[in-house]
């Protein structure tokens, strides 16, 4: 069975940032997919297939999703509580990945239900070192949950095409393991 791929969904406003993103997965060679949507009206589209995103296949459910707070039409406090109070939605790890410090904020998002919270860095190295273990961490280490994916891991596999049977065993010589150079095999009893 083919692995599916890691899919990440980031809703973040500024194009700069989510270039950054792009370019921090691509420098760690990281495999997996990311998403990006860019607010929290957007978002709540891509994840209830509605839209332009109506087709599942162009918004494949995220495995993680990236969420800033501070966007425009919806800001990511109030995506993060539709998503956690969406009983088909609420298993999605959210990560909170802002430029607010704001203690405030931070309070706020983990009682929306968010499962990290993370203040952006300002630079690429930075943002590449949180990406990095953002990786380790929630695709590594953790295991989440796959509902989403039960239907690729749980279809019935065709039975492999079994051997035919030799009609003579093997030689000795074929069953010898190797021997280190200057050794000679063992003689048969």
């Amino acid at each position: 069975m083919t692995e599916l791929p890691i899919v990440i969904l980031m809703a973040e406003d500024d194009p700069d940032d989510r270039l950054m993103t792009q370019r921090a997965l691509w420098e760690y060679r990281l495999k997996n997919a990311i998403r990006f949507v860019e607010d929290g009206k957007e978002l709540l589209e891509y994840l209830r297939h509605q839209g332009k995103y109506a087709d599942p296949a162009i918004a494949p459910r995220p495995d993680l999703i990236l969420l800033d707070l501070n966007m425009p039409r919806m800001d990511g406090r109030e995506a993060l509580r539709e998503i956690k109070s969406d009983p088909q939605l609420r298993s999605i790890p959210v990560v909170v990945l802002t430029t607010s410090q704001a203690e405030e904020d931070v309070l706020r998002s983990y009682d929306l239900g968010a499962n990290s919270y993370i203040s952006k860095p300002v630079t690429f190295d930075g943002l590449a070192r949180v990406i990095k273990v953002l990786d380790l961490y929630w695709f590594q280490i953790v295991r989440l949950p796959n509902s989403h994916r039960t239907a690729a891991a749980t279809a019935p596999k065709e039975p492999e095409p079994q051997a035919a049977p030799s009609p003579t065993p093997p030689s000795p010589a074929a069953t010898t393991p190797p021997q280190p150079p200057g050794q000679s095999p063992p003689s048969a009893p």
